[in-house]
């Protein structure tokens, strides 16, 4: 845990933090507060371990948080610690962490999962990683890794190298008794691992009450690829950031993006205006990107064929892929930022590569106008979407939502907007949101924000290509080697194409983090199927999983 710095002294803290008042948060909470700290990007509150929920509810209705943004759980030398990242869906400038340090012999701390929904699944991977109780969890087991596995990762006395045996287990049905109740008319239906339908290693455990979705319960872990160890064992400067682009795979240079913006946060690393716009425009590409993958598997998901729409789709993101392609020099796995900046200016002739984007967004309004002739207009699309797959603004919230998942049933919430990075807040654009909720809905985000981002585009090359050429700084003077004082803390987020893309960072002093945690927003959105689901029939529920857009490296990590 970390104090004030003396330098943050003359600071006061609501200038400091997005106009939040933190005396005024302290005397709300009162006694529940036994400490306070200031990480880099918010107060910090220390509270007891049983006064979890009772201050988490105070700070929700009483204060407005109504987002848990992420969970933060580690282990030190003298005890375990849980950091709940709370915002606000109307205000995300408005951040206050609220830390629990507990017993290094027995860690255990009140669950969060009756304030928050989102809750459940981040203590449980709290718990299978590190190893805290969370005291009243309605269903504390593993997540990532299977159930019968020994120890907890991230603990400090994990053994690496010890041999694991893991043990399959038989499917018991959770609403009949037992798995042969002759009296249940519920039957246990396994959807995946391996099936088109789940977009990757994913296990949806479906309860069916006549043809209708009693309960399901995805079942994740199998593309676990333990990417937080890996960036704790590799130097701030060069080696994370090849990292996030695996992380989500399909839309991912706002990954490298997320790592950027809080380790120059974490190392107080001015970014170049001329780099801040050429970040700006390449991300906005990745969206594009993004968004047509969705699309098109969507197409597969509700149409059930390799129709010309997954075509179409695959060809527009080619044209996006090629573009940046001769910006990266790779077509997916980018490596294109880099801290402080980006690797190299924009390839040469300038002039014939901007011609090639111009005609990319001159071609794209057609293209769209396609896309919503041949699927957004056709009555079987219709049928498959439109009151499919609901979910309403508030429990959206609970469930941690964001991105078109949470824009889709009307929450006017974008991190590029609402705290505000890279060149976004001096471009005009637009954030989309869809009152309905339903899959149809969530459609309809994702194609309105492609001719957003193709805004942006615009808007970028005409500033690029009118920049003077002796003012073209690609990166600012950063250290080759970066080692951040001991226990500072920062946990900073960008909009991904599937929504909030954030990491939490604490240093130690060392070249390496001490803690290096992601925020995937494909983890959350994931865990509100079950909310969508309920009552739906089996094809609706496929098209639900295939509108929330996620990737399983994102959810797994």
């Amino acid at each position: 845990m970390s104090d004030a710095s003396e330098s943050d002294a003359d600071v006061s803290l609501p200038e400091q933090y997005g106009g939040v008042d933190y005396d005024e948060l302290e005397a709300l909470l009162g006694d529940l507060v036994i400490g306070r700290e200031t990480h880099l990007n918010a107060e910090a509150f220390v509270i007891r371990p049983d006064d979890v929920q009772e201050t988490l509810r105070t700070l929700k209705e009483e204060a407005g948080f109504d987002h848990l943004s992420l969970l933060t759980a580690q282990e030190y030398e003298d005890r375990y610690e849980s950091i709940y990242h709370l915002t606000k869906y109307d205000d995300r400038t408005q951040e206050v962490e609220v830390v629990v340090p507990t017993d290094p012999d027995e860690p255990w701390n009140e669950s969060a999962a009756s304030v928050y929904k989102t809750a459940e699944w981040h203590e449980r991977e709290a718990y299978d990683l590190v190893g805290i109780e969370y005291e009243g969890h309605p269903d504390l087991r593993r997540i990532l890794l299977p159930e019968t596995w020994q120890g907890h990762p991230l603990s400090l006395d994990y053994d690496q190298d010890k041999p694991q045996i893991v043990s399959l287990k038989e499917h018991v049905n959770p609403i009949a008794e037992t798995a042969k109740d002759t009296e249940s008319d519920t039957m246990f239906l396994n959807i995946g691992p391996h099936h088109p339908a789940t977009h990757g290693v994913l296990h949806l455990k479906t309860v069916l009450d006549g043809e209708q979705v009693a309960d399901v319960e995805p079942d994740i872990g199998y593309l676990h690829r333990c990417e937080e160890q890996m960036c704790q064992s590799c130097n701030y400067r060069y080696q994370i950031m090849p990292y996030p682009d695996r992380w989500d795979y399909t839309a991912n240079m706002p990954n490298e993006w997320a790592y950027a913006r809080v380790a120059e946060e974490l190392a107080d690393i001015e970014v170049p205006e001329y780099a801040q716009v050429i970040r700006t425009m390449a991300v906005e590409f990745a969206r594009i990107k993004g968004h047509m993958l969705a699309l098109g598997t969507f197409a597969l998901d509700v149409y059930g064929d390799f129709t010309a729409i997954f075509m179409y789709a695959m060809r527009d993101r080619e044209n996006v892929q090629n573009i940046l392609e001769d910006l990266t020099g790779q077509r997916m796995m980018f490596n294109y930022f880099r801290l402080g900046g980006v690797v190299w200016d924009i390839p040469e002739p300038r002039e014939e590569w901007f011609a090639k984007i111009r005609d990319f967004l001159d071609d794209l309004p057609h293209r769209v106008e396609e896309y919503h002739s041949m699927l957004t207009d056709n009555e079987i699309f219709q049928k498959r979407t439109v009151d499919t797959g609901v979910i309403d603004a508030e429990t959206a919230k609970d469930y941690g939502c964001t991105g078109p998942v949470a824009r889709g049933s009307g929450i006017d919430y974008d991190v590029r907007r609402d705290d505000p990075y890279g060149y976004y807040d001096e471009l005009d654009w637009d954030v989309v949101t869809e009152p309905y909720g339903d899959n149809y809905s969530r459609v309809l985000v994702r194609m309105q924000e492609v001719e957003e981002s193709a805004k942006i585009i615009d808007q970028c090359v005409d500033l690029l290509e009118d920049w003077p050429e002796d003012e073209r700084t690609i990166q600012s003077n950063v250290p080759r080697t970066l080692k951040p004082e001991p226990d500072t803390e920062v946990y900073k987020a960008v909009e991904a194409a599937k929504g909030e893309m954030g990491i939490y960072i604490r240093s130690d002093g060392t070249s390496k983090p001490a803690r290096f945690k992601i925020r995937s927003p494909c983890f959350n959105n994931l865990h509100a199927l079950e909310a969508m689901s309920e009552g739906e029939y089996v094809p609706d529920l496929v098209a639900a999983l295939g509108s929330l857009d996620i990737v399983l490296g994102s959810v797994d990590r």
